[in-house]
């Protein structure tokens, strides 16, 4: 099992300057990459993440959301 979350929102109020938890886009962009298949649509998963990032105080990580975001075509599953 791995624990992630969208956008990478979330961290520790006890760890000042945590920047979150790992963003799930990441994960399931490494799994699939791997060829390992999540069941997750990751076209479907990026402008999730891409709202929650752009909440009020939200602190977001990860590093694909912003890649594909820039090159959409770039989103395609690995068969």
């Amino acid at each position: 099992m791995y624990d992630a979350s969208f956008g990478g929102l979330g961290g520790c109020p006890f760890a000042p300057g945590a920047t979150g938890n790992v963003a799930t886009e990441d994960v399931v962009w490494m799994f699939e990459r791997m060829g390992i298949a999540t069941g997750v649509d990751l076209g479907k998963l990026i402008p999730v993440a891409r709202d929650a990032a752009m909440l009020p105080g939200a602190l977001s990580g990860g590093r694909v959301r912003e890649a594909l975001l820039a090159r959409p075509d770039a989103c395609v599953p690995v068969t």
